[in-house]
């Protein structure tokens, strides 16, 4: 199925339409060539009784023309049968001499008709005779005997007759046409499908990479799609070593900043004072804010990876686990609700993450019943990419609405009664937010609080 924005189908659009244009110019030439080889032919046939007929006329001594005998042609004489010859004196008041056929009837061409002739002289025309039939006419001019002036011959006959031969031959004309121009069609489809496989085949190989199922793309393609394979190549190998130097540096960069602020705060520890307590107190800051900007660059690099595919349900059934034993003296039970072979598109470790937040938040909030439940996002951007919502609810006591509609801020909590550092959802939040995700609060089935996480997924 060819979308409309399709390379595919603008190929085959633009082929068709040249294909009708020139098929069309084909039917119209062809069709010309044979309306011209039927006027020679027949032209021809007129040609011959003329000369048939030139040899049989003679001038009697007032000028006016006779034949000496029949043409052996029978239709000159039945009446009105289409096929006539006409001789014209040049004199007026002279009787003209005309074929048995036409009766009381004559030949009058125009002017016009007169005007354009051959180079051997011959005029050719149409006329239409008392029956409406279509007459194809030649006349010439020729001096008889010692006469000065020229007599018009002119011989015509029924174009009409040739109609079925016509008609039979256009049939046939649009018939083998069309029978082309639909080979030609599947020919078209069958170029342009065969053409882009290339590039279907480059379609399926980066989807495999950003699956998790190959690390780079491997085979051959044509000439003009190698380079952009190579370059996609390069840049595939590019992001892998600027993520993993990010890493690197990211590590260097938190060991460096650790150990002097640490001696800081243990030195502003053995001197109290009100100086030595706003060292310490500013170094913890100092320390927090490095944790954060690093825990977060480690957080988008782990983000920005290709090819990280994490299985969603065992890691639930990990945590939840863990969780239901820390929280066994509440005898808080989880359920879960995710079908198998559902993926996450990105790390376990981030997964991991989000998902023990929440599940930690709701059973701490739980009376005894916290639900987890995973299925195809209901409101995912529209950018053809999968999404999945991942939704954790409690039976608590809830938050009311305009809680629920306040955003994550980091160190703020949404309640006050329960201890915490107010990093979880914050945390959960910017993570989500790494893979274009988001969060969301509302009312839980159970009664408490349902927090609704979207994040990216492969099939």
């Amino acid at each position: 199925m060819m979308r409309r924005n399709s390379l595919a189908l603008r190929l085959v659009v633009s082929s068709a339409i040249v294909a009708i244009v020139l098929l069309v110019s084909a039917a119209i030439l062809l069709a010309s060539l044979f309306q011209a080889a039927l006027e020679r032919n027949f032209d021809a046939r007129l040609r011959a009784v003329m000369d048939g007929l030139l040899a049989n006329v003679e001038v009697n001594e007032d000028g006016s023309p006779a034949i000496q005998s029949e043409l052996a042609d029978t239709r000159f004489t039945l009446p009105l049968s289409g096929w006539y010859w006409q001789v014209t004196p040049p004199s007026q008041g002279v009787v003209d001499l005309a074929s048995p056929s036409l009766l009381e009837k004559r030949l009058e061409p125009t002017q016009a008709d007169l005007a354009d002739r051959d180079e051997e002289g011959l005029a050719h025309f149409y006329l239409y005779d008392a029956n409406g039939a279509r007459l194809r006419v030649i006349e010439q001019r020729y001096k008889l005997y010692d006469k000065a002036d020229q007599y018009s011959f002119m011989v015509a006959g029924n174009f009409d007759e040739l109609k079925v031969e016509a008609t039979a031959f256009r049939q046939t004309l649009v018939a083998m046409l069309t029978l082309l121009g639909l080979g030609l069609l599947i020919a078209i489809l069958v170029q342009v499908r065969f053409g882009l496989r290339p590039l279907r085949t480059l379609q399926n190989r980066l989807t495999a990479i950003r699956e998790g199922k190959a690390e780079r793309l491997e085979g051959f393609y044509p000439e003009e799609i190698q380079p952009v394979a190579d370059e996609l190549n390069l840049l595939i190998q590019s992001n892998s070593e600027i993520v993993d130097r990010a890493r690197t540096q990211v590590g260097n960069l938190a060991h460096a900043l650790k150990t002097p602020l640490s001696v800081l705060h243990n030195e502003a520890k053995l001197q109290p004072g009100f100086l030595a307590d706003k060292v310490s107190e500013q170094t913890q800051v100092m320390r927090d804010q490095v944790n954060l900007y690093l825990d977060r660059a480690r957080r988008a690099a782990r983000a920005q990876t290709l090819g990280s595919i994490t299985e969603v349900e065992p890691v639930l059934a990990a945590l939840a686990r863990t969780l239901e034993r820390i929280h066994l003296d509440k005898g808080v039970s989880i359920a879960i609700d995710c079908p198998r072979g559902t993926k996450f598109r990105g790390e376990k470790q981030d997964l991991e993450e989000m998902a023990g937040n929440l599940l930690d938040n709701a059973c701490k909030w739980a009376t005894s019943k916290v639900s987890v439940a995973v299925g195809p996002s209901t409101d995912a951007p529209p950018d053809g990419r999968l999404w999945i919502d991942l939704v954790v609810g409690d039976d608590g006591p809830g938050l009311p609405p305009d809680k629920r509609r306040e955003p994550p801020v980091r160190g703020r909590r949404l309640d006050e009664t329960k201890p915490g550092s107010g990093l979880g959802l914050s945390i959960v939040s910017e993570t989500a937010a790494m893979y274009g995700g988001g969060l969301s609060l509302d009312q839980s089935k159970l009664g408490g609080l349902a927090v609704k996480l979207r994040l990216p997924a492969v099939l």
